[in-house]
């Protein structure tokens, strides 16, 4: 009698590979959103935000919302929906709140530029 081969049954996808690989593959969407803010942010303060400038930060705000609590950054969620809500007004931002803008834009560019690093071992 012939032992009988068992298979085992395929394994489901490490999570965090599959992870890494979705976020590398939309990181250079991301940054360009983000870059987005920062032109917006600056366009702002020098008081020349174009309708179209507000309108692609307003957008980029909004999505970057949504897409970096999908990756589990979920502190960028208030700055991201804080900026979507200035660039939604009626009236563009005011000078006063284009410093406030630009942190929001760095603080999402430092929290997407360490997301997904190692972390060192818990002490």
């Amino acid at each position: 009698m012939n032992p009988v081969q068992q298979t085992a049954p395929p394994q489901p996808p490490d999570l965090a590979a599959a992870l890494e690989r979705l976020w590398q593959r939309h990181l250079p969407e991301i940054e360009s959103r983000l870059d987005i803010l920062d032109s917006a942010a600056a366009a702002t303060a020098a008081s020349a935000l174009t309708p179209d400038q507000k309108q692609a930060a307003h957008a980029a705000a909004h999505k970057l919302a949504g897409v970096l609590g999908s990756f589990g950054l979920s502190q960028a969620t208030d700055p991201a929906r804080e900026t979507e809500r200035l660039y939604a007004a009626d009236s563009p931002p005011s000078r006063e709140s284009a410093a406030r803008l630009a942190r929001m834009a760095a603080t999402l560019r430092s929290l997407v530029a360490n997301h997904m690093r190692p972390q060192p071992p818990a002490k």
